[in-house]
């Protein structure tokens, strides 16, 4: 069947799986905005920041939205109240980021 020590390894390979994509979208995301201001500058046309700054802030919400994830199936592994309440923190204080982040997308003019 199915023992708890092959659960460990697939909850491992989840939480190695989530780290590495939201760390992949976020050089992505960041090797684009350079990519952008080079190409703006070889134009010698002034960059767009707007266009880039909502561009950028789009992945990193979801970048963003992954490493949540991440730390809630990463306790699943050690559920104990000290790794709770450190979610908790964690977790708190990503959302916090990806709400203001979703806003400004919402409304990119501030």
């Amino acid at each position: 069947m199915f023992d708890i020590s092959n659960w460990v390894i697939v909850v491992s390979w989840i939480v190695t799986f989530f780290e590495v994509v939201g760390a992949v979208i976020i050089f992505y995301a960041s090797a684009r905005v350079v990519v952008e201001l080079v190409k703006s500058v070889l134009r010698r046309h002034p960059p767009d920041y707007t266009a880039i700054r909502l561009d950028y802030t789009s992945k990193i919400v979801l970048a963003l939205e992954l490493f949540i994830a991440n730390d809630l199936v990463r306790t699943i592994l050690s559920p104990n109240l000290d790794q709770a309440i450190i979610l908790a923190f964690i977790v708190g204080i990503r959302v916090i980021i990806g709400y203001s982040l979703s806003r400004e997308l919402k409304d990119p003019a501030r």
